[in-house]
C-alpha cells in the first residue's frame, strides 16, 4: 500500500466516554453524526477518531500491552499516517466520506491507563478526528483512500 491508500484494521466503539473501545468489526456511520452506537457521536467536530497502526505499534514497542480501541480510537487504520494529514483532508473509508477536523487532543487530567503504564501516549499527538460527510458502513478490511481536494 502506498501513502494514499490504506486499510481498516479495527472498528471500535464504546457505550460511555472515558473508557476503552471494543472492536466490533463493523459499524454504521451516519452523516453529520458519527458511529451510531458510539458514545462520542453527535453534532460536533469530533464525530469519528482515527489512529494509525504504526502509532499502536510504537506503543507496543515501548512495552504497552494494548489492543485495538485501547486509545479510544474509532478506526484503527494501516497504510496511511493519519497524524500527517492536514486539516480539511477528505478520506473515503469503506462507504463513508470523512473530513479531518482536528489533530491530537488534550489527554485526560490524570493521563490514560497506557500513559501510566509506559509513561507516554500517542493519541494526544497522533490521533485525529473527523466529521462525517456521508452515511454508510465501515468494516474491518475496508479500504481507506485519500480523496482529491
Amino acid at each position: 500500500m502506498n501513502k494514499t491508500t490504506g486499510q481498516v484494521m479495527a472498528v471500535n466503539i464504546s457505550a460511555k466516554r472515558g473508557i476503552k473501545k471494543q472492536n466490533v468489526k463493523e459499524a454504521y456511520i451516519r452523516s453529520a453524526w458519527g458511529i451510531e452506537a458510539d458514545a462520542h457521536s453527535g453534532d460536533w467536530h469530533r464525530q469519528v477518531s482515527l489512529l494509525s497502526l504504526s502509532s499502536v505499534d510504537k506503543m507496543r514497542t515501548l512495552g504497552a500491552n494494548i489492543a485495538y480501541g485501547d486509545f479510544a480510537e474509532n478506526l484503527t487504520v494501516d497504510g496511511i499516517e493519519v497524524a500527517t494529514l492536514p486539516l480539511g483532508t477528505r478520506l473515503l473509508v469503506g462507504e463513508v466520506e470523512l473530513e479531518v477536523t482536528q489533530i491530537g487532543k488534550e489527554c485526560h487530567n490524570q493521563g490514560c491507563a497506557i500513559k501510566k503504564q509506559v509513561g507516554t501516549c500517542v493519541m494526544p499527538i497522533e490521533g485525529i478526528f473527523a466529521r462525517t460527510l456521508s452515511s454508510g458502513w465501515v468494516r474491518v478490511g475496508d479500504p481507506v483512500a485519500l480523496l482529491e481536494p
